[in-house]
């Protein structure tokens, strides 16, 4: 059962603002680790609307393509260093 505010089903469309739960999920990690990102700012702070708390997907975007990549980006050509 889908709660009756839940706009991504029943307007086809992802809503800008997130719950802490959905910013995780949109991240691909679990809530505590997003609250840690937070917390040290690799994840943006959320906005605030009366009481709730909500994440903008923009911010998340922004903070996601801050993240370090394990290696190499992949713009990065590792046969450029060859001889």
């Amino acid at each position: 059962m889908q709660p009756a505010n839940d706009n991504r089903r029943s307007h086809g469309f992802m809503p800008r603002g997130l719950s802490r739960v959905e910013a995780a999920f949109y991240f691909g990690i679990s809530a505590s680790l997003f609250d840690e990102l937070v917390r040290d700012g690799r994840a943006p702070s959320p906005r605030v609307i009366n009481k709730r708390t909500i994440w903008d997907a923009r911010d998340l975007d922004a903070a996601f393509e801050c993240l370090p990549y394990r290696s190499a980006p992949p713009d990065t050509n590792p046969w450029d260093d060859v001889a």
